[in-house]
C-alpha cells in the first residue's frame, strides 16, 4: 500500500469518467496467467487487496489501481548452453558450419521448447490517480515499467495524455544551490545521499552515500562544475525520500508515526488499507505541490 517510489505524470485535463466507470473498463483486461508458450502476461487485478473486487479503489480524491505482471524465468545461460549443444550436433553430424540465420532459428526453437517448463514470477505495480488535481503517480523508479503501466491504462481508457512534469526552474540547478548555499524550503532538510554529474559529455559521476552533504568535499565537486541530479531529503519529519532531476520521488520512507495513524482499524484490514490509501494520497499530493512550488511551479500552468 505505502508506495516506495512515486513517478509523477501530469494530466492536461480531467479524465471525463468516474472511478466506477474506470473500474469497469479495466475489468475488461483482467490478469490472466502466462500460457505455456507465453513469456509474459500483464493485466489488472483488484486494486485494494486480493480480497477486494473493484479494479479501481476510490479513497477521497484518490483512485488506486493495481497491475499484475507475470513472466517466465528463462535464463539466457540456459538457452545459450542448449543452443550450443544443438549447433555442435549439427556440425558433427552433417560436417558443416551453422550460419547466423540458422543459429537464430535454433535460438527461437530452444526458447519455445523450454518456455512451458520455465518457472514463473509475478510482480504487482500500483498507480494512484488524482483526477481533480491532474496527477498520476506510479510506484516504480523505472521509467520503462511506468510506461508499460501507462500504456495498459491508456488502453483501458481509450486515450490518456500524460506528460512528465516540467518546472519553471531547473531542479538540477536548484538542488545544487541547496547543497552549496543552503536555503532549503521550509520543512525540508538534507539527507546523507546525493548523485552529482558533470553535465559535459563523458563527464564524471560522484555518488555520495551516508555522508555530510554540506562538507567541503561535496561543495568542491559542485564548485568544479558538477550538478546534483539526485538528492536525499526529509520533509516535515513525515517522509524521507530521494528527489530525482525528473521530479521522481524515490526510496520513500513514510514515518512510523504517519503509518500508525490508522492502526485502530487493524481488525478490518480493508478499512485500514482504505484509510491508509487516503492518507498516503494526501501526503503525496502535498509533498508534490511543495516540491513543484520550489521549482517555480509547472512550466505550462
Amino acid at each position: 500500500m505505502w508506495f516506495r517510489n512515486a513517478r509523477p505524470y501530469k494530466l492536461p485535463s480531467r479524465l471525463g469518467i468516474d472511478a466506477s466507470e474506470l473500474s469497469q473498463r479495466l475489468s475488461r483486461r483482467p490478469f490472466v496467467p502466462c500460457r505455456p508458450s507465453q513469456p509474459t502476461s500483464s493485466g489488472w487485478v483488484a486494486a485494494l487487496s486480493d480480497d477486494a473486487t473493484d479494479f479501481v479503489h476510490k479513497s477521497g480524491d484518490y483512485w488506486l489501481v493495481r497491475l499484475q505482471r507475470e513472466e517466465r524465468l528463462l535464463p539466457a545461460s540456459v538457452i545459450r548452453s542448449e543452443v550450443n549443444n544443438r549447433i555442435q550436433e549439427i556440425q558433427a553430424g552433417q560436417g558443416r558450419r551453422v550460419q547466423r540465420k540458422e543459429r537464430l532459428d535454433i535460438v527461437d526453437e530452444v526458447t519455445q521448447d523450454f518456455l512451458p517448463r520455465a518457472f514463473t514470477k509475478s510482480q504487482y505495480l500500483e498507480g494512484l490517480i488524482n483526477d481533480r488535481e491532474g496527477w498520476v503517480w506510479v510506484n516504480t523508479a523505472s521509467a520503462a515499467r511506468a510506461e508499460d503501466f501507462l500504456s495498459l491504462l491508456r488502453e483501458g481508457l481509450g486515450n490518456l495524455q500524460v506528460t512528465i512534469p516540467d518546472t519553471q526552474k531547473s531542479p538540477v540547478i536548484a538542488m545544487s544551490q541547496w547543497v552549496l548555499n543552503g536555503g532549503l524550503p521550509d520543512g525540508m532538510s538534507l539527507g546523507g545521499d546525493a548523485d552529482l554529474e558533470d553535465p559535459h559529455e563523458e563527464g564524471g559521476v560522484v555518488r555520495a552515500r551516508g555522508v555530510y552533504l554540506e562538507s567541503d568535499e561535496i561543495r568542491s565537486h559542485i564548485e568544479s562544475g558538477k550538478q546534483v541530479v539526485r538528492l536525499a531529503l526529509s520533509w516535515q519529519d513525515q517522509v524521507d525520500f530521494v528527489l530525482d532531476k525528473d521530479l521522481s520521488i524515490r526510496r520513500i520512507r513514510f514515518s512510523d508515526e504517519l503509518k500508525e495513524i490508522n492502526d485502530e482499524l487493524h481488525e478490518d484490514k480493508l478499512a485500514q488499507r482504505d484509510a491508509d490509501c487516503l492518507l498516503m494520497g494526501e501526503t503525496l499530493e502535498t509533498l508534490q505541490k511543495a516540491i513543484t512550488a520550489q521549482f517555480g511551479g509547472l512550466a505550462n500552468d
